[in-house]
């Protein structure tokens, strides 16, 4: 399998990529990784561990990445090509494995519209994928209805976390004194890439009214990204310098949400963020705007709450209930790691993946008598229900 991507810098898509690629059973597909451009963070680390290869895609308007990648297709003998998100790699990665007589053909899409939009030209290209991928039911329906993915190839693989490594600890006294929390000190937390969609400054806006409401009150937004300089003046902006700690990328994610009591989401589109898989995993309760897939993750009233998108009084008043309620916050808590335990685990995604592409090559390339240039084998059919 060639998984294709533009590059793998660290992000919820690629995060859950790298899980996938690292736990499929080798016994049966042998992956590999194409990133178009450069490998970034999270490809360096894939690289040591697969085949893997850069620097095909040479600018926005290289057309000869066609062939340099149709060539790479037929010299790995790959089985099957995998796209992730939409853009360049999703146009690219199918063309040319059409073009080089890929069996299966399958995009993944971890998104419900800008930036990460099924344009024209891919929409085109619909006939030669196999497969388009969601990663939730509401998702997976958005993709048919609004994305213009045939309804009958659109398959939905929900996202996973490892519930083993994603687990409810104790604060972590070495990174409470890292980023000066006081262990009385309630604390609300982000965790999210600095990019435009993900809305921070809602976030800030909401931090501004629960620290006039309570004023012991710490915020940490967990990512980075190239609107950091602009959000951290915002902060200053809205008073409060002294209350926000930005800790930029941290390789040790389940260990800082050992110091978060509740975790918002504030974007303005998401498909099924991993984001909040992980902190649930965690036991911590979310407030999340209700976008895109949230709601079958976020169960208000049980896991969570949800709130409008863009409604920042909204989301600090259903905050501060939970900071206020510690009781109430850990009862969301433990439900919610029962609900990801049960519904969206990492083993369950990873199944989803190998058996789809099992039953897409058994179809098309042995049961339908075709030449293959790899050696695949058949699975049972893919289960697309979630509960």
């Amino acid at each position: 399998m060639m998984f294709v991507i533009t590059n793998m810098p660290v992000g919820g898509m690629e995060a859950l990529t790298v899980e996938l690629i690292r736990r499929l059973d080798r016994s049966r597909f042998e992956p590999e990784l194409c990133c178009l451009k450069y490998f970034d963070v999270l490809g360096e680390d894939l690289a040591q561990e697969i085949p893997a290869f850069s620097g095909l895609l040479k600018h926005k308007y290289d057309f000869a990445v066609l062939w340099r990648l149709k060539k790479l297709l037929r010299q790995r003998r790959i089985d099957a090509v995998v796209t992730i998100g939409a853009g360049d790699k999703m146009f690219w990665g199918r063309l040319a494995g059409w073009m080089a007589g890929v069996p299966v053909i399958c995009s993944a899409l971890h998104s419900t519209g800008f930036p990460d939009r099924v344009e024209l030209l891919n929409r085109l290209l619909a006939p030669l994928s196999d497969a388009f991928i969601g990663v939730a039911k509401t998702q997976g329906l958005y993709l048919a209805e609004k994305e213009g993915c045939p309804a009958a190839k659109v398959r939905v693989i929900p996202n996973g976390v490892d519930v083993e490594r994603f687990h409810p600890r104790w604060p972590i006294a070495s990174l409470q004194r890292e980023f000066c929390l006081s262990v009385d000190s309630p604390v609300a937390g982000i965790v999210a890439a600095l990019r435009p969609e993900k809305n921070h400054e809602l976030f800030l806006q909401a931090a501004k009214l629960i620290h006039e409401a309570l004023p012991t009150v710490k915020f940490l937004v967990i990512g980075d990204g190239p609107r950091r300089g602009e959000l951290e003046c915002l902060a200053r902006e809205l008073g409060l310098a002294g209350a926000v700690r930005f800790t930029g990328t941290r390789g040790d994610v389940p260990e800082m949400l050992s110091l978060v009591d509740v975790i918002l989401l504030t974007s303005r589109m998401e498909a099924n963020p991993a984001s909040i898989l992980e902190a649930m995993a965690c036991e911590k309760p979310v407030v999340a705007t209700r976008v895109g897939s949230v709601a079958e993750t976020v169960l208000d009233g049980r896991t969570g709450y949800l709130v409008p998108p863009g409604d920042a009084y909204r989301l600090a008043e259903r905050t501060l209930e939970l900071l206020c309620h510690p009781d109430q916050a850990a009862l969301m808590g433990r439900a919610g790691r029962e609900h990801v335990i049960a519904h969206w685990s990492v083993d369950r995604m990873v199944k989803g993946y190998q058996d789809l592409i099992a039953e897409l090559y058994e179809k098309k390339a042995v049961g339908g008598g075709r030449r293959v240039v790899g050696s695949g084998q058949g699975a049972a059919k893919l289960d697309t229900s979630v509960s």
